[in-house]
């Protein structure tokens, strides 16, 4: 038998489109927090062994004491050291070689991971400096634009329209993911009603409240260098992305922004506006686990998933909602009643996967990830229900939560919502 031919092997930069030098660095400091965390239960539930016994405590009640607790200090302290010599080592090489401004366009691969990592834990990434953190961006035909030079940005946006279009994602994706199936709701209403479309990019672990506010002040300087005098803006937010822009509007209003006189429409796609089950269950998950003291160490774990996750337990929208309490404690609602944006119309559209209308089915059955109820802004306390028209809302049957991205059904009420009311002039 001949031997097979020999594959061809990948150039540099097929491979610099899915890794990059850099995340070497980034997992190395990863790598080193995961170990500290792994240390950090075992000494744990050893230490709940202790207490069983009599035995002391160290500095803390989840530290053990003596020579056990030398030697987890020991570890503790090699770990530390053997990754800050490395990141220390990284961060002298990786300059001399590699150019990130020579890398190619990353691989839609590596920016679906790298959006899911940072909507798992985006803040911790973002505290520890990671290189693997994601910026806000404004993004236009797949580039981000650049926002501080107005000369670049106006070539960037040669032929805008003066009505703008603006579309934020949900948890752990991006903006590349509203094309799905071939479709893409933002390129479909740009050629049906002649708007600009423009996509945030975000980083989805970080606070709702936190991205609403930088949101708002990239849309303000966006508005600012408008090629031409804008006449609109509609925002258009899928599941997280919706209750982002609700905090947008919010910081604009409080703030004086230009750009929130100048919103139109406000549309929401399977928004959690009151939370969704599964980060409730994760918290669930917490309060089990916490229940002995041999399992209480595992807690830490569940304690991973970033603040953007646990905001999804009520729906959070402003610093209050979640400010001044722990993340992983109580279970109770302390949000204070946000209705609305005045003077915008707003539209939510929530998907079910039941058959078929039904009062069972649409209150027991969501879309997979959000209830129908908290989609539609529904609740039982009267103050914080969302008020929207009878025709500004519609549930789409047997349609999972990511299928809101790519139903006709959806495009084609979305177009008829958004195109303008016919000329009452014409003939």
């Amino acid at each position: 038998m001949s031997p097979p031919p020999n594959k061809p092997r990948p150039t540099r930069d097929a491979l610099l489109r899915h890794v990059r030098p850099s995340d070497l660095q980034a997992a190395v400091r990863l790598a080193g927090q995961a170990t500290t965390g792994v240390i950090g239960i075992a000494e744990g539930v050893h230490q709940s062994v202790r207490n069983r016994l009599g035995m002391s405590a160290g500095a803390t009640p989840d530290r053990t004491g003596g020579l056990t607790g030398q030697i987890y200090r020991g570890i503790r302290g090699v770990t530390e050291l053997v990754g800050h010599g490395l990141d220390g080592a990284l961060a002298t090489l990786l300059p001399l070689v590699d150019d990130p401004s020579r890398h190619p366009e990353p691989s839609p691969g590596r920016e679906a991971v790298l959006a899911a990592l940072n909507g798992v834990m985006g803040d911790r990434l973002q505290d520890t400096h990671n290189p693997l953190a994601q910026p806000m961006e404004l993004r236009h035909q797949g580039r981000a634009l650049p926002l501080e030079n107005a000369p670049a940005l106006h070539e960037r946006l040669a032929g805008a329209s003066p009505h703008l279009l603006v579309l934020a994602h949900g948890l752990c994706m991006n903006d590349t993911q509203w094309q799905r199936n071939g479709h893409d709701h933002g390129a479909f209403l740009a050629q049906a009603l002649g708007c600009t479309p423009v996509y945030l990019r975000y980083n989805s672990g970080l606070h709702t409240s936190t991205n609403g506010r930088d949101f708002a002040r990239q849309l303000e300087w966006l508005t600012a260098q408008w090629p031409v005098p804008l006449e609109s803006i509609t925002l258009i937010g899928h599941s997280m992305g919706g209750l982002v822009a609700r905090a947008a509007c919010e910081e604009a209003r409080r703030a004086g922004h230009r750009w929130r006189g100048l919103l139109r429409h406000l549309v929401f796609l399977g928004t959690p506006h009151h939370g969704a089950p599964l980060e409730r269950a994760g918290h669930g998950v917490d309060v089990l686990l916490a229940a002995t003291p041999f399992t209480a160490p595992f807690t830490r774990l569940g304690q991973l998933r970033s603040a953007g996750i646990t905001d999804l337990r009520h729906g959070h929208v402003r610093d209050a909602d979640w400010q001044g309490r722990e993340r992983f404690g109580s279970a109770v609602d302390h949000r204070e009643p946000l209705p609305l944006p005045e003077g915008v119309a707003c539209f939510a559209i929530a998907a079910t996967l039941a058959p078929q209308r039904g009062l069972l089915a649409e209150r027991l059955t969501g879309d997979g990830l959000v209830p129908l109820r908290s989609a539609l802004g529904q609740h039982d306390d009267p103050r914080h229900r969302l008020v929207f028209a009878r025709d500004s809302q519609r549930t789409v049957y047997r349609t999972g939560h990511l299928e809101l991205l790519s139903s006709p059904v959806v495009a084609q009420q979305l177009l008829q919502w958004l195109a303008p009311p016919p000329d009452a002039g014409a003939d």
